[in-house]
């Protein structure tokens, strides 16, 4: 991975707002871009509404913040190759009242090769990764409602594209615009719909370990489809597959242009195969 070289920072805007005994602020960060080499990004915000999206107006970054100054700070910082993003807790007590009115905006330079690394606490996310050029992607969140899609086609190949879920609300969709060899999804307790629509242009595996809650698998008619299951008291619904031994595999597996093998493990739950439109 190669040297980022970013000028100063653009613009800074803080705006102190008192409540409940809280000071929040309100703070807007960004840099231009000076190269297009790529870099390792990691964003941490702990609890709040996230955005991710990209941006293509010479800027590295934009970040908008709103945090509970009493016991957290913006960080917004360039070492070589790698930049941090977010906040960090100031060791301080980190209960937050009024969740809702903490954000974070973030923007992100399209086509510029990037590891992102996400890391959120409970956070109402809204994530689209469109125009950004992933090289590896990582998604981490607590008790939580997310919502990731990739609605335009990743410009390079992935090599792991990984979604850990706590307490949580998830959904992933047009997850064949990442170009991943490897999708891993982790989750606790909750609901998951992970749909596989998009441009496909590889076979890749996919990793899904779940303890308790619901799984929807949405599957654009075409794509080719091996599932393993090793789960306990978890129920399939897996219409429009066929079991083969002890693997469930659709009818046009062999024949298909691109396939995805996919080992779920699961212990208690339900799981359901859902065919869609191959354009959604």
């Amino acid at each position: 991975m190669r040297t980022v070289v970013v000028a100063a920072v653009a613009a800074m805007v803080v705006t102190p707002m008192m409540a409940a005994g809280q000071e929040w602020r309100d703070v807007t960060l960004s840099r231009q871009l000076e190269s297009n080499d790529g870099l390792r990004v990691r964003v941490e915000y702990g609890a709040g509404r996230v955005t991710v999206r990209s941006v293509d107006e010479g800027l590295l970054y934009r970040m908008n913040l709103k945090y509970d100054e009493d016991s957290f700070e913006p960080v917004a910082e360039l070492t070589g190759d790698r930049l941090r993003l977010g906040v960090e807790s100031l060791g301080r007590s980190t209960r937050i009242r009024n969740r809702e009115r903490g954000h974070l905006e973030l923007e992100l330079a399209r086509g510029i090769p990037m590891d992102l690394d996400l890391n959120f606490g409970a956070v109402r996310t809204e994530i689209d990764l469109a125009g950004l050029a992933l090289t590896d992607l990582a998604l981490s969140t607590g008790a939580s409602e997310s919502r990731v899609t990739i609605s335009e086609p990743n410009p390079v190949r992935m090599g792991t594209a990984t979604f850990e879920a706590g307490a949580a609300e998830f959904g992933a969709t047009q997850l064949g615009n990442l170009k991943a060899e490897l999708i891993e999804v982790g989750a606790g307790v909750g609901s998951i719909m992970l749909g596989f629509g998009g441009r496909w242009e590889q076979d890749a595996r996919v990793s899904i370990d779940m303890r308790l809650g619901s799984l929807e698998l949405r599957i654009p008619e075409g794509l080719g489809v091996r599932l393993r299951k090793d789960s306990f008291l978890t129920a399939l619904d897996s219409e429009g597959l066929i079991k083969r031994g002890d693997v469930y595999e659709s009818l046009d597996y062999e024949d298909a242009d691109y396939r995805i093998d996919i080992d779920l493990n699961a212990a208690f739950g339900s799981v359901s195969v859902v065919w869609i439109d191959p354009d959604n």
